[in-house]
């Protein structure tokens, strides 16, 4: 999963980027309006956290011209701001959840992993495959109930296809959510980690469209 941080405040922003960097995402960073509402607009994120004060360009603006272009990655709306008037004007807008500041960090990482299951046509925390189980909460895979240990980028391979289940997912788009912005990215690198994934999980866990790309199959056995 990519995540984009947008916020002004330099220690805020380094904090919630390691929590999620922690939780086996990818963090991009930017620390004002015009630049997050470019870096929106161009790259493929799985959901943006938005700060509402962001200087050059104020949040809720950035956020509407995200909408209003068709992009649909979920929102989750920061301010230091209390009113409630803004609240709705945030969701009103396009937003899927709204944290006021100070908060704590695990409400955050809580509310970003609901919306991103959501968004995935998830609801439950723990997504599953067959006898394939992902714990989101703790980062833990098992398998016919024994714990499987994955690499950074095994584990963001395998979420990202679960919380997508059913779909077959390209290894061009794969390889656009699996890394941040300032990494190079190539598409065959996917190949290598599908392979790594069925020696440890099976072959029948991750299924092959030839031409299309992967899938991890929806519902159970």
């Amino acid at each position: 999963m990519k995540i984009l941080v947008a916020e002004d405040e330099p220690r805020i922003a380094a904090d919630i980027a390691a929590v999620l960097k922690a939780s086996g995402m990818a963090v991009d960073i930017v620390d004002n309006g015009e630049t997050a509402w470019f870096a929106g607009d161009v790259e493929n994120y799985d959901a943006a956290i938005l700060d509402l004060g962001l200087p050059k360009l104020d949040g809720l603006t950035v956020l509407k011209r995200w909408r209003a272009n068709g992009r649909r990655f979920p929102v989750l709306i920061l301010t230091a701001r209390g009113l409630w008037t803004e609240r709705v004007e945030g969701i009103n807008a396009g937003a899927d959840d709204y944290l006021p500041k100070p908060f704590e960090m695990e409400e955050l990482l809580a509310r970003l992993r609901a919306i991103l299951r959501r968004s995935g046509g998830q609801a439950a925390p723990v997504l599953k495959s067959g006898r394939l189980l992902l714990d989101t909460r703790q980062m833990r895979i098992s398998l016919r109930g024994v714990p499987v240990a994955l690499s950074p980028l095994e584990y963001r391979l395998l979420a990202f296809l679960m919380h997508h289940a059913g779909r077959v997912v390209a290894s061009t788009e794969l390889a656009e959510h699996l890394y941040s912005s300032d990494n190079e990215r190539d598409p065959n690198t996917i190949e290598v980690i599908v392979a790594r994934l069925r020696r440890k999980l099976g072959n029948n866990v991750i299924e092959t469209r030839r031409g299309f790309g992967y899938f991890v199959p929806d519902g159970p056995d």
